[in-house]
């Protein structure tokens, strides 16, 4: 008979009673976790990192001033109210090209209202029931009439600023009564040289955040984007949470527009016309593929922040406005580049 005794499975390891530490998965590292979860969004951030640095040695003076930040953090907003909710859309495996022309007609909303010489407030309520109308009836096309979204977007886009157009016959409509209201005072002032606007739309991004990465919509729209018949098996209604991204879009296309128009105190029929390739840049920049189920909305903002300022940085660098299209296919494509490397792992 053997003398050798059973090993107590039970008892501690020895290793353990050492403090050797149990081995862990990198994501269970607080910094490490971080980053993996988060390395989308640090991409672009490192992007804009190293082109502010550019711009900055470039030209130190422009670049040490607050003017020049002052002036950019003023239009900014504008473009993050609109990408933040997009990032949606392309999480959920569509796409909205009908903003830009939500922007001009809920805008056309809200100053038809403050021209009649009602609490320009009210005319921000009634833009925002107009971008929310405008984006359910997107959604509808595209769900429920089982329209590609990239088409039917394009589509609406059009007919919505050539109605504008129609009706207005390409005249603008001033508003200088209102930078005399409290609704002016509130969300397009300045507070010790921070155009207030900013930290309204800050707000807006981590709201959406929240939204995209705690709350029950955002998970559906990421397991929609990656695989429509699973959600559907899993008792998720696929077409209602479409609609709804396109919604939100709606919103943020309101309140985009009512904030330029805050900011010009002038309505313009093309208003919103150039933030199409802009706001669609910023999204992909960020780190958003196009593939669908996955996204950042920090990543978004960013990128945002990194495309307003490839503008002002390529002339204040001291070269013509003819090399301001080329640096952003550039920074663009390298970033994509970056991302798809990055991302590999997904698809």
């Amino acid at each position: 008979m053997s003398n050798i005794a059973e090993p107590n499975r039970q008892a501690p390891s020895p290793h353990t009673e050492m403090g050797e530490a149990a081995w862990k998965h990198p994501s269970d590292h607080l910094l490490r976790g971080f980053v993996l979860d988060n390395r989308a969004a640090l991409g672009t951030l490192g992007v804009f990192v190293v082109m502010m640095v550019a711009f900055t040695i470039a030209n130190p003076t422009v670049f040490t001033t607050w003017f020049l930040y002052s002036s950019v953090l003023t239009t900014l907003p504008v473009a993050l109210f609109v990408v933040v909710p997009l990032v949606f859309v392309v999480t959920s495996g569509e796409i909205d090209l009908s903003f830009p022309a939500t922007m001009g007609f809920a805008s056309w909303v809200f100053a038809l209202v403050v021209q009649a010489g009602y609490d320009p407030f009210l005319g921000i309520v009634a833009a925002l029931a107009t971008g929310m109308l405008l984006g359910f009836l997107v959604g509808v096309l595209v769900v429920y009439g089982s329209l590609s979204s990239l088409i039917a977007t394009l589509g609406m886009n059009f007919l919505l600023r050539g109605l504008i157009q129609i009706i207005n016959e390409g005249k603008s409509t001033a508003l200088p009564t209102l930078g005399q209201s409290w609704t002016y005072t509130i969300f397009s002032s300045q507070v010790y040289g921070i155009p207030v606007q900013i930290l309204w739309a800050l707000a807006f991004v981590v709201f959406a955040a929240l939204l995209y990465n705690r709350h029950r919509f955002g998970a559906q729209v990421k397991v929609v984007g990656d695989n429509p018949d699973s959600a559907q098996q899993m008792g998720i209604d696929v077409k209602r949470v479409k609609v709804k991204v396109f919604v939100f879009v709606g919103i943020g296309a309101a309140i985009g527009g009512t904030f330029s128009t805050m900011i010009n105190f002038t309505w313009w029929p093309t208003a919103g016309d150039g933030y199409l390739l802009p706001v669609l840049a910023s999204v992909f920049v960020g780190g958003t593929p196009t593939w669908g189920g996955i996204g950042t909305v920090f990543g978004g903002a960013i990128g945002a922040l990194t495309v307003a300022f490839i503008q002002t940085g390529v002339v204040a660098a001291g070269l013509s406005g003819f090399y301001v299209q080329f640096f952003n296919g550039l920074i663009i494509i390298l970033s994509l580049l970056g991302h798809r490397w990055n991302q590999a792992r997904y698809r």
